[in-house]
């Protein structure tokens, strides 16, 4: 299972309405999901029900010019790409994202 969430930190609430996609690589990116953050800023419905997952790269991207702009908030960076490599496709791999109008940071989560 792949799960994200975003904490706005410049206004310390969740970011609700940010479109991510998930992709895997194979030989190109393929898509696999798209979906927007909920009102606690989370997805969890980026992988399809009958999709199995597979060890390899995973790509999240994060549409944050569209969150800014609905805020009329200037910002730095017009996406948020996060490429990470899944070992076991059994875990549940949770990838948070931290972000304000001119930073960000992520890590895994649980």
């Amino acid at each position: 299972m792949i799960t994200t969430h975003i904490l706005d930190t410049s206004l310390g609430r969740p970011a609700n309405g940010v479109p991510v996609t998930l992709e895997f690589r194979s030989t190109s990116w393929e898509l696999l999901g798209k979906s927007e953050t909920d009102a606690d800023g989370r997805v969890k419905d980026l992988v399809p029900q009958d999709h199995v997952l597979r060890e390899g790269a995973y790509r999240l991207t994060f549409d944050t010019a569209s969150y800014f702009a609905s805020r009329n908030v200037e910002s730095f960076y017009p996406e948020v790409t996060i490429i990470f490599i899944l070992r076991d496709a059994r875990q549940h791999y949770h990838v948070p994202l931290l972000l304000n109008p001119y930073g960000y940071s992520t890590y895994r989560g649980s």
